[in-house]
C-alpha cells in the first residue's frame, strides 16, 4: 500500500497544495468523486489516458489511510 500511496503528492504550486496524482494536475478529491459517482477505473482510464490503473488505486489507498485518523483537532486560526 505504501508504494501506491507514494503516487500521491502535494505541491503548494499545483492545485493549491491539494493531494494530486504523481505531480500532475489531477486532484485526488476529483478522482474519488468520479469513482463514488459510479465510474469504473476502466472508464476513467479512457477519459484520462495519461493516468494508470495504479493511480486510481492509489487514490483509494490514500482515502483509506485518511479514514484511519483517530482524532481531528481544530487548529488556532
Amino acid at each position: 500500500m505504501e508504494q501506491l500511496i507514494s503516487r500521491i503528492t502535494m505541491n503548494p504550486d499545483i492545485c493549491h497544495g491539494k493531494p494530486i496524482i504523481r505531480g500532475l494536475r489531477y486532484p485526488v478529491e476529483n478522482m474519488l468523486e468520479l469513482m463514488a459517482s459510479g465510474m469504473t477505473i476502466e472508464e476513467l482510464l479512457e477519459d484520462y489516458p495519461d493516468l494508470e490503473r495504479e493511480d486510481f488505486l492509489a487514490c483509494l489507498a490514500y482515502a483509506a489511510r485518511l479514514s484511519q485518523v483517530k482524532s481531528i483537532y481544530a487548529l488556532a486560526s
